[in-house]
């Protein structure tokens, strides 16, 4: 069964209508890439799951309908969402952003020292405000807070955009250890190597519909797909 289910997804902002029937599904410990070109509702789904934008239609997480609920609630279930934007705690040292992240009352499989040992740099900054830190370094502490939460998929949006290439590798070392420890993982990307490379199926989206699902391979194979809908 899967973990996530999305069903004839609608979502507007205001009167302009983004995501227009979008189906989608993610099974329990698999990595799951949603490519396409900037401005086609990639974000706007993520949010529409997290309850951040007006929807309809129908999102299933762990046989539960999310559609209605309050964002917080949607967390509380066991789902996870690292915005593009970070938006991290600028004022708040790494370890207290960590701290925020996690549930009162729930015995989490991620310790503090599992995030220190995957980015040994937040180590060594744990006591440096957020704010003062490189996008880089602000990227690996809003993965870490949204994993220490105990998620059973997490939902990240463009993890990779503008860190140098070795942050980059960093950031795939860590989806592989959630694909180890069986998070599932659904990445909104543009770098179409690395979804590739870590995802077990992908889907591309265009003009708010899907336009295409497959495993790599068959993306890779699929010329016309990546003309019209990837490459600029």
């Amino acid at each position: 069964m899967a973990l996530l289910e999305i069903s004839g997804l609608h979502a507007y902002y205001g009167k302009s209508h983004v995501l227009q029937g979008v189906d989608m599904r993610i099974d329990p410990g698999e990595i799951v890439s949603l490519l396409g070109r900037n401005g086609v509702g990639r974000s706007t789904m993520v949010k529409a799951v997290m309850g951040l934008v007006h929807s309809t239609g129908s999102v299933v997480f762990d046989g539960k309908e999310l559609i209605g609920m309050k964002t917080h609630e949607i967390v509380h279930r066991g789902l996870g969402y690292v915005p593009e934007s970070r938006d991290v705690f600028p004022a708040l040292t790494v370890e207290q952003n960590l701290l925020l992240g996690q549930q009162r009352g729930k015995q989490s499989q991620w310790s503090m020292d599992d995030m220190y040992e995957m980015f040994p740099r937040l180590k060594e900054r744990r006591h440096t405000a957020a704010g003062v830190m490189s996008g880089g370094e602000q990227q690996m502490l809003t993965l870490c807070r949204s994993l220490i939460g105990d998620p059973r998929l997490i939902m990240i949006d463009e993890p990779t955009e503008g860190l140098a290439p070795q942050i980059v590798e960093q950031v795939a070392r860590y989806l592989d250890i959630l694909r180890e420890r069986g998070v599932a993982v659904l990445l909104v990307e543009q770098k179409l190597a690395i979804a590739l490379d870590i995802s077990q199926r992908v889907y591309v989206m265009g003009h708010g519909t899907i336009v295409f699902e497959g495993a790599p391979g068959d993306l890779r194979d699929a010329h016309q797909v990546r003309k019209d809908w990837l490459e600029v």
